[in-house]
């Protein structure tokens, strides 16, 4: 007896054919995941799931974890907007790393994995190339162009992986306390009397003033020879 329609296995035509697997189309899932779910749930099992295929069908365009999590990382620098056109160099300068420290801030697990696992796709050259362009626009030596580059990036990405654990409220306090404590030990004179500036400023003007700083030492200070 034929089985009933309702009963009827589905043919393999009438499915939806699966997308072509290439390493655009796993960056673009991981970071679909990243975003619902967290870095942590990007892997290369969790992602074969979403791509309905083998976790060894993906190691012939990602090599590791750390390789996926490079990628991650660079196609969100894609989203980091150009320096503006109005404006010093420096403040143009400025506005780029502010915003790519916003966007690590964003997802402070990616900046905390960014410490050791490097990007190296399209997007972290061309910021690459916009940093060391300012730069050169302001007329910074290219040997300190070069070596600043990599110390900007730096500072964005502690910033942001130092935020990766989540801001306790209850900790921020304790820290406030253990400083109030030592500006009334007459035996720590420098921090009583810089107890107030310890503390005062938004985060917005500490990032902002941390690499005006950055920027000021990097046109002053030649690299060794």
């Amino acid at each position: 007896m034929p089985a009933s329609p309702q009963h009827s296995p589905r043919s393999r035509r009438e499915r939806p054919a699966k997308a072509a697997l290439s390493r655009e189309v796993i960056v673009a899932t991981a970071v679909a995941v990243m975003r619902a779910e967290g870095l942590r749930k990007v892997t290369m099992r969790r992602l074969a799931q979403e791509l309905d295929t083998g976790p060894a069908s993906l190691y012939v365009y990602v090599r590791n974890t750390d390789e996926l999590h490079a990628a991650v990382l660079d196609e969100l620098l894609g989203t980091v907007p150009p320096a503006p056109d109005g404006g010093t160099w420096r403040q143009r300068l400025e506005h780029v790393l502010v915003a790519c420290t916003g966007m690590l801030l964003a997802h402070p697990e990616l900046a905390r994995a960014a410490l050791t696992a490097r990007p190296r796709g399209p997007h972290y050259l061309n910021l690459i190339e916009t940093l060391l362009a300012l730069l050169d626009e302001g007329g910074v030596p290219r040997a300190q162009a070069a070596w600043g580059v990599d110390l900007l990036l730096q500072h964005a990405v502690a910033t942001a992986a130092e935020h990766a654990g989540g801001d306790d409220p209850e900790e921020w306090e304790q820290l406030i306390g253990v400083l109030r404590r030592a500006a009334d030990d007459p035996t720590r004179p420098h921090i009583a009397a810089a107890a107030h500036a310890l503390l005062s400023g938004t985060p917005e003007n500490r990032v902002s003033w941390a690499f005006q700083t950055l920027i000021n030492g990097i046109e002053r200070t030649a690299v060794p020879e």
